[in-house]
């Protein structure tokens, strides 16, 4: 690959300044070098958000879309069961003022949130009976908007047999689970609800921690966090060594696989999102998002990313990701007041105000890696390109070449790696 292709120009922002030329057939070999000296710090974690779980190719979604494109896809809706109707559509607009066809909601499902739960608050504490009618229209539509989201999140392409954002996921930890074995295990965080992550780590084999314990019911245990899992060397003299692959996973924001049930010392239930009898527990994209994550299991798990990313010489890998989440950017400004931290973040370098300002710094601990070019359909900072461009090592990954050959040639199910495509 060539960088002098403007549809795969490169940004490598080190504090405020570009450090490569894009133009130059050696920048990506530029920012390989560099991000692979980053990954072998000491403590390392990545973020992965809602872009890593997006993969538009031929103006089709294949996974999951972001939240601009869903927000779009969902308030134009005029079938479907998670649809708005015509009829809740006017009585909020003649009983509250509040108009859906505005262009702010249009594009945004968390300022619509925003909206309705305060609207949802204030009616319930009316006592007028007009009011509590419109109380139960606004909470219909909270409930069709949360259903929608859950919906995107297990029903797609995805969901039909489409393995293309599945397979980026598994190069992604097959390339972690190659890290020196004599460095501690690698974090990695998400926001997303998805369950890419886990079964992309179930395919390769990959055992992770992610806080559950149990077989038939496993129930969420932050103790959990505290283990590793070694395996025995030698019997006589009661050998161990620890296994190499572990990875550990947290899921900031919940997922479609969790479930509250009121019994036991341990309620936050892991199973298959088909078995789910009771409302996931999630934390919808709103304002709420802040005191949601104060609650059980989330302070938690939060308390395990603020943990991992003030430890000494820890680097923080962040992708699909554009810091929209006020809760989540706490624990990284206060990372960067520890002298060792770094902050690696895949995300066009001027994607908003708050990377603006993380870019305006000018903290060489702060890398930014990105392409600038608005129309450009290769991205430096999309989650593909991390795994296909920047996390390779530059030749051919001859395990992953072996395992297609015995896919292909002796089970008769092998894949193709997927082309970059378009994405969000």
């Amino acid at each position: 690959m060539t960088t002098n292709d403007p549809q795969r120009s490169v940004a490598f922002y080190k504090g405020k300044t570009n450090t490569v030329d894009s133009e130059s057939s050696e920048t990506i070999a530029t920012v390989r070098r560099d991000i692979a000296d980053a990954l072998n710090s000491k403590n390392l974690a990545f973020l992965l958000g809602s872009g890593c779980s997006s993969f538009q190719q031929d103006g089709r979604e294949l996974g999951i879309p972001t939240m601009g494109p869903m927000a779009k896809k969902f308030m134009n809706a005029t079938t479907g069961k998670h649809r708005i109707t015509a009829t809740d559509r006017q009585r909020l607009k003649s009983s509250l003022g509040l108009n859906l066809d505005d262009k702010d909601y249009g594009n945004n499902l968390e300022r619509l949130l925003e909206v309705l739960f305060a609207q949802e608050i204030a009616l319930r504490a009316s006592t007028r009976p007009a009011m509590q009618k419109v109380h139960a229209v606004v909470q219909r539509v909270i409930r069709s908007v949360t259903a929608y989201v859950r919906s995107a999140c297990t029903d797609g392409e995805f969901s039909r047999g489409d393995e293309t954002v599945l397979r980026t996921y598994m190069q992604f930890y097959r390339r972690l689970a190659q890290r020196d074995r004599a460095l501690p295990r690698p974090w990695v965080f998400t926001t997303n609800y998805d369950l890419f992550n886990e079964t992309a780590m179930d395919r390769l084999g990959i055992p992770y921690i992610n806080g559950f314990l149990g077989s038939i019911e496993r129930r969420f245990n932050p103790s959990v966090f505290r283990y590793a899992l070694s395996e025995q060397l030698d019997i006589s003299n009661r050998k161990w060594s620890s296994v190499d692959s572990l990875m550990y996973f947290a899921k900031l924001h919940g997922s479609v696989s969790w479930e509250s049930r009121g019994d036991g010392l341990f309620p936050v239930v892991e199973t298959a999102p088909s078995l789910i009898s009771s409302e996931q527990l999630l934390i919808y994209p709103s304002p709420a998002k802040q005191n949601a994550s104060f609650a059980a299991p989330y302070s938690d798990l939060f308390r395990e990313f603020q943990t991992r990313v003030v430890r000494d010489q820890s680097v923080l890998v962040t992708v699909g990701y554009s810091f929209g989440d006020e809760h989540v950017n706490n624990i990284i400004f206060q990372a960067l007041t520890i002298p060792t931290f770094r902050l690696v973040a895949f995300v066009d370098p001027f994607a908003n105000e708050t990377v603006t300002k993380l870019r305006e710094l000018d903290d060489p601990r702060i890398w930014i890696v990105g392409t600038e070019d608005k129309q450009a359909t290769w991205k430096a900072h999309y989650f593909s390109t991390l795994v296909e461009d920047i996390l390779a090592t530059g030749g051919s990954d001859n395990a992953e070449e072996a395992i297609n050959s015995v896919l292909t040639n002796l089970l008769g199910r092998g894949h193709k790696t997927p082309d970059s495509g378009a994405r969000r």
